[in-house]
């Protein structure tokens, strides 16, 4: 009887657990993804917040390059995450101009006449 009071308490702890071991999978999973995924010349974040480009890779090490002719060697778990290169705002604004769209004769007409 007494084990029925505290049932509610404990699905609702049991619940709580799975979705947080859950959520640290699914993490823990995209880690070793972005791991297997590195290539030389990559732009990379370590978990020290050091942005360097990859110039070698083995199982369990990475070689970075922090400034141009400085090589140093890190554990591959150091690497939080690839930086994306940037579209030049050169680029971007064409698209925001091919994208528009055009008025046509009969639209000027609608948008001129009140």
């Amino acid at each position: 009887m007494d084990l029925l009071i505290f049932l509610p308490l404990i699905i609702i702890m049991g619940a709580f657990m799975y979705f947080a071991s859950r959520r640290q999978r699914k993490a823990m999973q995209a880690t070793i993804d972005l791991h297997e995924s590195l290539n030389v010349g990559d732009r990379v974040h370590t978990t020290s917040g050091l942005q360097a480009t990859i110039t070698a890779i083995t199982d369990d090490t990475v070689d970075l390059e922090i400034a141009p002719g400085v090589v140093t060697t890190w554990m591959k778990l150091a690497i939080r995450d690839r930086i994306e290169p940037e579209v030049p705002e050169a680029l971007e604004a064409s698209d925001a101009e091919s994208s528009a769209t055009e008025i046509t004769d009969s639209d000027a007409d609608r948008l001129t006449k009140d």
